[in-house]
């Protein structure tokens, strides 16, 4: 297998992605004399083997996708033997590295691998990365998982402290970029720059915005341009079904509202327009005043009786109609308060040599 290429079908010995849901994937190394269990049942993976990637596969309780694994994926289910860079800082050192199809790169900082594979594809088949770690251990882990992913004819892994031996022996090849994920990068950043091409760039990962200071100090003294530091935060939006009441603007206080009965409001303007106006005050002197304003005094002029009989009579029905007309159903967007946590700083420089 290699995780520059996708491959079509299942062979023995690849490490493919076991798929239930989003939050549930498993990286499984195909193993005909192996059963993988899961929560929909026991998936024997002897029948993988010669089956297309993208398969659904019937386990006792339900199905489960068979994928090919990807760079993307891999950063996500790896195991861990160090912190790990993921997606949104893995895409922008990429983006701003300019990185491509042929570019020779080096990387201090192994760790566990997850920016190590994106690189590779990226850069692949022409490309060149020289990745390094101070940690034994470490490096052969790699060199294991290297091999095994298809990626180690692009990737070179050795064990070397770059902060206290440079880059020199790497001389005379002149190098696209460097990526710095170290606990002090500015004691390496004047040794990359003797292998860095005109033009070509530096990234330094920092957690901590002391040591973006020193790194950006070091940059600026041997003249890099371009220097900036960028941060990814995560902020996801969340989307739902939402309903509104819909808004009603009234100049007219006698204006028909849906409260009002359309059978019953015309009787109302007409009670008021029939009347003499000294008998409609003689009404209103028989109804205690206790803060009802002028609009329910004049509905109080008809046979209450008969306007309650009525109302009641087609409330029930009316009601969801009424309520169903003034809804209006939207899809909005929620913004999540609790942003993701902090994962590190990445400044950026150009090496230019005049």
């Amino acid at each position: 297998m290699s995780f520059c290429l996708l491959k079509k079908t299942i062979d023995e010995g690849d490490t493919v992605v076991i798929y239930l849901t989003p939050r549930q994937m498993y990286r499984v190394k195909v193993d005909r004399d192996e059963v993988f269990q899961t929560r929909l049942g026991a998936l024997r993976l002897e029948e993988l083997i010669g089956k297309p990637y993208g398969s659904r596969i019937q386990c006792s309780k339900g199905h489960v996708l068979v994928l090919d694994m990807t760079p993307e994926i891999w950063t996500l289910l790896l195991p861990h033997r160090t912190q790990i860079l993921y997606g949104p800082d893995i895409s922008m050192i990429l983006m701003n590295l300019q990185l491509r199809s042929g570019s020779l790169v080096i990387e201090a900082g192994t760790g566990s691998g997850s920016l190590s594979h994106s690189i590779a594809r990226t850069i692949a088949p022409n490309g060149k990365l020289f990745t390094f770690d101070f940690h034994e251990k470490r490096v052969e882990i790699a060199k294991k998982e290297f091999r095994e992913h298809g990626i180690d004819s692009i990737v070179n892994v050795q064990q070397r402290d770059v902060c206290t031996e440079g880059f020199q022996f790497l001389e005379p090849l002149k190098f696209d970029a460097v990526f710095l994920d170290l606990p002090n990068p500015w004691e390496a950043i004047e040794s990359a720059q003797r292998v860095l091409k005109s033009g070509g760039k530096i990234c330094c990962f920092s957690p901590c915005i002391e040591q973006v200071q020193r790194s950006c100090q070091t940059l600026a003294k041997l003249n890099f341009l371009d220097i900036e530091t960028i941060e990814c935060v995560l902020r996801p939006y969340e989307i739902r079904k939402a309903s509104y009441e819909k808004l009603k603007f009234c100049d007219n206080l006698f204006e028909r509202s849906d409260s009002v009965n359309d059978e019953l409001f015309p009787k109302i303007l007409d009670h008021s327009d029939d009347q003499d106006q000294c008998s409609v005050n003689e009404d209103f002197e028989h109804i205690d005043d206790n803060g009802i304003n002028g609009t329910n005094k004049r509905l109080r002029t008809m046979d209450e009786k008969d306007i309650d009989k009525d109302l009641n009579q087609k409330s029930e029905k009316d009601d969801k109609t009424i309520k169903e007309n003034r809804l209006i159903n939207y899809w909005v967007t929620y913004m999540n308060t609790e942003v993701t946590g902090h994962s590190g700083f990445l400044t950026f420089a150009t090496n230019f040599i005049f």
